[in-house]
């Protein structure tokens, strides 16, 4: 069997990658729910079966014997035949599963890792992946048919079990995998005849068996287990939380830095007359939400409120599982690095436009400036309209309804006083400026857009995305304006904030924008080195979103305690940022962080855009147009804080998210160069 052109040799599959593959559910992008300690005995097994296969160990009844303990040059294999070698005593397959399980999720990381790199996986933001393009042609198809790694894989389980055809020993090992995993009757339709084959099939080989045991006969994997193990939740006393250092700034992501450094990862505040709060943070819980927020948490509970705020429901911040997952597929290209890419004349000459009015003298409100220059360039980009005359209005009806409704810091009735019942028809208003400008004759010939997108589904799926829905979707990239305006406020102030680096990031912008405007190609890390790291540094001590909100589906056991189901769980993503641990000296701004050999952010403790599944989709859209906005700004401007107090201490506006005081502002201290017009 070949391949041809970025193909893989089948060889090179191992018995944990082909598992991986067939629990792999396309509809979700992500892979069939099994019971972690079902699933972790099937890796552990499937990685020493495929040393028996390569004759480095053999198994009978009673033991597992070392045959050879010549390395494989296999990342995961080589770990566990070294331990086996190590161990001057024989042991049998049940004892080494259940010994070596702890490895199983690195394992399952660097198993999905080398099938990422082998391009048999794409992997998307958000944790999820999808089959990649790659194509495999087997001698299983007599017409030399092209199919999936995936495939392949099923198409022998599917041979073995419904034909009847005597399976070989790899194949008789994987079937066993996935009866252990109880997956094989979400992938096949099984009678009872198929059954009492996979029963008889997964007999044939002493693995399959032994797998089976360590599963049946260990306590580990009991769910019954963890209330009776679970420590209680400390409870943070009121005083503690008022005489925090970092509230008068109201710097969330320190604050929760601070408790949990006092009380730790899990904590729980208990406001008078109220529900407790919940609260998890740091390094380690951020792992956990990373790979198992899916499993135990949803977001629909808090935002449902908000959903009928604008006579919606199923909206992506709401909805989990495949629907949220089939959303994200659908609105990516539109929050694309690539599609912005190819505007980019059309970003850079909107952003001209916008400062072409900035005078020397002049201030601004920083939080404004920044919103309507971000909002000049996203609205036409995303969206085809101008919506200036309109923005601003907008976004104060965003943040209202966050606050009464998911943030709950104001009380319901601030939605509908007479201003906000005013700005509640921009939604509607928005949909039909931009519905005029979508016809096919207005299109033609347009390059397409998210609203093409979103248009183009709803048309062609009216029960997934409802005519109800197209008001807040169409609007939603301006208010998308609010989160990358507000972070581009924090960059611009850190810029003017510390002078050296001002010169630093100027350097690099007149020698990407001195001859003429660069494309895509141009932006290497190489030619913005000092602007990238400084951008990193900036989403790091001023996240925008500083937490996220979840509900508890399911009832699980984080560090040690363990969340009811039902309760509501606030996620300090980004109060990692704030630990010496992770970040020595978090409160001062080092942009050498994300350099050799330090590397900091290369750990879930750095998590600005958030984690898990509700991953903010537009990350890459994002991170190039906040470096296009900041380089463009230092090539024509000098700007300066104002007042000169925040140069040192910046306070903060953290509902519903995080943005500079309202009181900073920037001043205009001179402009360094004519704006072509």
């Amino acid at each position: 069997m070949s391949l041809t052109t970025e193909r893989v040799a089948i060889h090179e599959l191992t018995l944990p990658q082909e598992l991986v593959l067939m629990l792999l559910n396309e509809e979700t992008g992500y892979f069939r729910q099994v019971v972690g300690w079902d699933l972790n005995c099937a890796i552990i097994g499937g990685a020493l079966a495929e040393l028996s296969l390569r004759t480095r160990i053999d198994t009978d009844m009673e033991s597992l014997k070392l045959l050879d303990a010549t390395p494989t040059d296999n990342p995961v294999l080589d770990p566990i035949l070294e331990k086996i070698a190590e161990e001057p005593v024989e042991h049998n397959v049940q004892y080494w599963i259940e010994r070596l399980v702890f490895r199983a999720p690195a394992i399952i990381d660097q198993t999905l890792e080398g099938l990422v790199q082998l391009k048999i996986l794409d992997y998307h933001d958000g944790e999820f992946w999808t089959l990649s393009r790659t194509s495999w042609q087997t001698e299983l198809y007599t017409d030399s048919r092209q199919v999936t790694a995936a495939e392949f894989v099923e198409t022998r389980v599917s041979r073995a079990i419904f034909d009847n055809e005597i399976p070989n020993p790899r194949d008789v090992i994987i079937i066993a995998l996935l009866n252990t995993c109880d997956v094989l009757r979400f992938i096949f339709q099984l009678d009872e005849d198929s059954e009492e084959r996979i029963q008889t099939i997964c007999r044939m080989e002493l693995i399959g068996r032994s797998i089976a045991e360590a599963v049946a006969n260990n306590f580990a994997g009991g769910s019954l287990q963890r209330s009776a193990l679970a420590k209680k939740i400390p409870t943070v006393p009121l005083h503690k939380l008022l005489l925090n250092p970092h509230l008068r700034s109201a710097n969330i992501p320190a604050i929760f830095a601070e408790l949990g450094k006092e009380f730790g990862p899990v904590f729980q505040i208990r406001p008078p007359f109220s529900e407790p709060l919940y609260f998890i943070g740091g390094p380690r819980v951020n792992q956990w939400v990373q790979r198992n927020g899916r499993q135990f948490l949803r977001a629909r509970d808090y935002f449902a409120d908000f959903e009928k705020v604008f006579g919606a429901s199923g909206l992506i911040p709401a909805v989990d599982g495949a629907d949220h997952f089939r959303l994200r597929k659908a609105m990516s290209p539109g929050y694309s690095r690539e599609r912005l890419e190819a505007q980019l004349d059309e970003v850079y000459r909107n952003a001209r436009t916008y400062m072409a009015d900035w005078k020397v003298g002049d201030s601004y409100s920083a939080r404004s400036l920044c919103r309507r220059m971000i909002n000049a360039q996203i609205s036409p980009f995303t969206v085809s309209i101008e919506s200036q005359d309109i923005v601003d209005d907008l976004m104060a009806y965003k943040e209202r309804g966050l606050s009464t409704h998911v943030a709950r810091v104001l009380p319901k009735f601030m939605l509908h006083t007479p201003g906000m019942r005013r700005r509640a028809k921009i939604v509607n208003e928005v949909a039909e400026r931009v519905q005029r400008v979508h016809t096919p004759a207005q299109r033609a010939g347009r390059p397409r857009d998210l609203a093409d997108d979103l248009l183009s589904l709803q048309a062609s799926d009216p029960q997934f995305l409802p005519e109800s829905n197209i008001p807040f979707m169409l609007s939603a990239p301006l208010l998308a304006s609010m989160y990358l305006g507000d972070a581009l406020s924090f960059a611009v102030y850190a810029m003017a904030a510390q002078p050296e680096l001002y010169d630093r990031i100027k350097v690099e912008a007149d020698a990407l924008f001195g001859n003429g405007d660069p494309q895509g190609g141009d932006f290497t890390l190489e030619a913005m080195d000092v602007t990238h790291r400084f951008l990193m540094e900036v989403l790091r001590m001023y996240p925008v979103v500083p937490m996220s909100i979840r509900n508890v589906m399911n009832a699980c056991v984080v560090e040690g305690f363990e969340l009811p189901v039902g309760a509501r769980i606030h996620i300090a993503t980004t109060a990692s940022h704030y630990m010496e641990s992770a970040f020595p000296e978090p409160f001062k701004f080092d942009i050498d962080r994300y350099a050799a050999p330090r590397f900091e952010h290369r750990s879930r403790a750095y998590a600005p855009y958030g984690l898990g599944t509700h991953t903010c989709l537009g990350t890459r859209l994002m991170e190039r147009q906040m470096t296009i906005n900041v380089l463009m700004i230092a090539h024509y401007f000098t700007l300066e804080v104002s007042p000169d107090k925040f140069r040192h201490k910046l306070t903060f506006s953290p509902f519903p998210s995080n943005k500079p005081s309202g009181k900073l502002k920037f001043v205009i201290a001179e402009q360094r160069r004519e704006i072509p017009a």
